[in-house]
């Protein structure tokens, strides 16, 4: 196979025709690839330019690419929305886990604090003591009380 832009020094005989032939033949498939190079650069011509929205199939399939994008931009929305109801929960929980740990340091100091030791420290300063005896149990017999209540 020779090459077309090579130079053929002039001692050289032409070509067969067999070789033509078969340099014809290597030729076909480049000539495809160009050919499907311009249809795609058409391709994207006419879709930069806006002019294939005047084809008719273009136009008859209008309805389903409004469909798809609905679709699409409800997709969307609701990836927002997921996103948003995630951060407010992390932040509901954590309000949460500091309410828990303040409960629990505040019930703590409680029970600290109505110790019965911690009790009389508290009153001391009052002038109050701490009884020494045992209170007594005083016992009513309900029947009486009623008598003497009329």
């Amino acid at each position: 196979m020779a090459n077309k832009y090579r130079e053929i020094p002039a001692n050289e005989e032409q070509l067969p025709e067999e070789e033509i032939l078969q340099e014809e033949e290597v030729k076909e498939p480049t000539q495809r690839r160009s050919y499907k190079k311009g249809v795609l650069a058409k391709g994207l011509s006419t879709v930069f330019s806006g002019s294939f929205l005047t084809n008719e199939k273009t136009l008859r399939s209008v309805p389903y690419i409004m469909f798809l994008a609905f679709i699409a931009i409800l997709y969307i929305a609701y990836g927002y929305y997921a996103d948003d109801t995630i951060r407010e929960s992390n932040k509901v929980s954590n309000q949460l886990k500091e309410l828990r740990s303040e409960y629990i340091s505040t019930k703590s100091e409680l029970m600290f604090a109505s110790k019965q030791s911690e009790v009389a420290k508290a009153v001391d300063s009052l002038g109050l003591k701490e009884p020494v005896v045992p209170p007594m149990k005083i016992e009513v017999d309900s029947t009486e009380l009623y008598k003497v209540i009329k």
